[in-house]
């Protein structure tokens, strides 16, 4: 056996919730909170929920007998689940209340198991599951529990049974996709669980199990011998892949019954919102982490059906998400809810981690939208951006057309004019001048008089006659003030510098550009990008609008866009 702190293996729980427990609510626990923090651990490669299909019609009755679910997570080593960065998951004061109270109600088996051999054992069609690509595809996956005899070389004859013929003869079985095999872990040995080889046999939804290759691969002399002389025990269950974890709570299907409850992580960073809580649609608050460790909280709503298509929304520079609130609800309304919506804070809201350093630029933007839809699990998505966000989206679409399939530049430019780092500077410096810090953390932030500033050259005049949209700009205005400064300082760096325009004319795909006819030079600045991107493309200008037309114009806006997408 490999050294312990080297040893690779699974995570493997079989539950069962007891009787009282809405089937809704156990799903919502465990899609949007307990499977999503486990994916967020470094060691832990992936994670997947089965629902058993050989259990007899009468018996899913809540007994820990015969549970039927299972899920499964490949462990890069197994001594990491001996620690604090695991362990203090499953207890206070990380553990949520809900999981504490959901885990009362749930019968639950959990190992560990370390990997034995099967690297070797796979199809040559061969599909990696947590691929995003590979998003829903199906799985089955045949669990072969064996515990041993007493005796010298039981293991190893085992071994060579499944090297020599088992595997190869399952190999020939219609649909067969790979066979591991692992054995209970050092870690459960430790507190006195009984020695059990575990194989774990994967197919494809359409498979040969039961047909003359399976008979023929288990109706060997040899597997007569090995379960008459080897094998004291067997235990055999059959599982079909349920659903996929990512390292994001998406799950908003389950939010649409009456029976999930308004939830909160301990820490306040996941909340999830059924239909049912005041909301016209399901919502999930949560965050995605970067793999330089730089968080993005995000929200997503709208369509239930987790095959909804994407629309992800990318802010200007200095503000939250909330730009985007009355844009949202007027989109799902002109689309019928069609759509998943997602906005995000974009770095540069908060402080940088210290892990995130490298400059930050359009191009890492770009790639941080990538990591939201893997985090999602989304192989496609179109992408609306304004200011900094809209030269994110156009980069994005450049940059990803495989995954981007639709992007919208609101108020941005192609390129960085060379004016830039000194304007964005002189901000800097107006910042930094006032010396503003946070009430709540004492943290230094953008200030009142840049705010002002930003806000007055944002928005048009009649905004501010307007009794609503002042309230709304009040709300920006506060949103650019309380901003990080060190975020700031950092975020700004990507307008310094990027250049698009020597891409933009091979550009194929479906793109478009908006602009409020309030901003400036902007809408005739952005009628030559139009103009330039593939053999042209629409170029929306907003009346009574500036910098950010989502705000000032929602409607209009998300009329726009929603019949872009179609």
């Amino acid at each position: 056996m490999a050294s312990q702190s080297t040893t690779r293996g699974i995570l493997y729980v079989t539950m069962q919730p007891k009787e009282g427990l809405p089937p809704a609510q156990f799903h919502d626990w465990y899609n949007n909170e307990h499977g999503p923090g486990r994916l967020r651990l470094s060691f832990c490669q992936n994670g997947f929920r089965y629902r058993a299909n050989d259990l007899p019609a009468s018996s899913s009755t809540g007994t820990q007998e015969q549970p039927e679910w299972m899920a499964i997570y490949d462990i890069d080593d197994m001594d990491y689940l001996t620690k604090d960065v695991y362990t203090r998951l499953r207890k206070a004061p990380v553990q949520s209340q809900r999981e504490r109270d959901t885990m009362k109600q749930i019968h639950v088996d959990r190992r560990f198991y370390d990997a034995v051999d099967g690297d070797e054992w796979k199809a040559d069609d061969f599909k990696v599951l947590e691929e995003v690509q590979n998003e829903g595809e199906g799985n089955v996956v045949v669990a072969v529990y064996l515990s041993l005899k007493e005796g010298e070389g039981k293991e190893e004859e085992l071994a060579k049974w499944y090297r020599e013929e088992h595997v190869p003869l399952l190999s020939k079985v219609p649909g067969w996709r790979r066979t591991r095999r692992f054995v209970t872990s050092y870690l459960d040995l430790q507190d006195g669980r009984e020695k059990v080889y575990l194989a774990l046999h994967e197919y494809a939804p359409q498979n040969g199990l039961g047909g003359p290759d399976f008979k023929k691969a288990t109706t060997t002399d040899w597997t007569s011998k090995i379960y008459e002389n080897v094998v004291a025990s067997k235990f055999r269950r059959v599982y079909n892949l349920y659903y996929t974890f990512g390292p994001a709570p998406r799950d908003l299907q389950t939010l649409t019954s009456p029976d999930t409850i308004l939830a909160e992580s301990t820490d306040g960073a996941t909340k999830t919102y059924p239909a049912s809580s005041n909301n016209a649609v399901p919502a999930i608050d949560s965050f995605i982490t970067t793999s330089d460790g730089v968080n993005l909280p995000y929200r997503l709503e709208g369509s239930s059906d987790p095959n909804a298509p994407l629309l992800i929304l990318s802010n200007s520079i200095l503000v939250e998400y909330g730009i985007w609130d009355d844009f949202v609800k007027e989109f799902l309304q002109f689309t019928n809810n069609k759509y998943r919506v997602l906005r995000y804070n974009s770095r540069g809201r908060t402080a940088l981690p210290l892990s995130a350093n490298e400059t930050v630029t359009v191009d890492k933007l770009a790639s941080d939208i990538i990591t939201i839809m893997d985090a999602l699990r989304a192989k496609t998505a179109s992408v609306v951006g304004v200011s900094l966000g809209g030269a994110t989206a156009l980069c994005a679409g450049l940059t990803y057309p495989e995954r981007v399939t639709a992007f919208v530049g609101c108020d941005t430019n192609s390129f960085a004019p060379e004016s830039n780092p000194k304007a964005w500077g002189e901000r800097i410096a107006v910042a930094e001048k006032e010396g503003l810090k946070s009430s709540t953390t004492s943290e230094p932030i953008v200030g009142e008089e840049l705010a002002e500033m930003t806000t007055r050259r944002w928005f048009v005049k009649e905004s501010y006659e307007d009794a609503e949209l002042a309230k709304k700009i009040a709300r920006v205005n506060e949103m650019v003030k309380t901003n990080s400064l060190a975020g700031f300082k950092d975020g700004v760096k990507a307008l310094y510098q990027y250049d698009f325009r020597d891409r933009m004319g091979a550009y194929k795909g479906k793109g478009a550009f908006l602009a409020g006819a309030g901003d400036g030079v902007l809408p005739k600045t952005m009628q030559g990008m139009a103009d330039a991107l593939g053999s042209g493309v629409e170029l929306k200008v907003v009346d009574k609008a500036g910098h950010l037309p989502m705000v000032e114009q929602p409607r209009e806006v998300a009329e726009f866009i929603a019949k872009f997408l179609g």
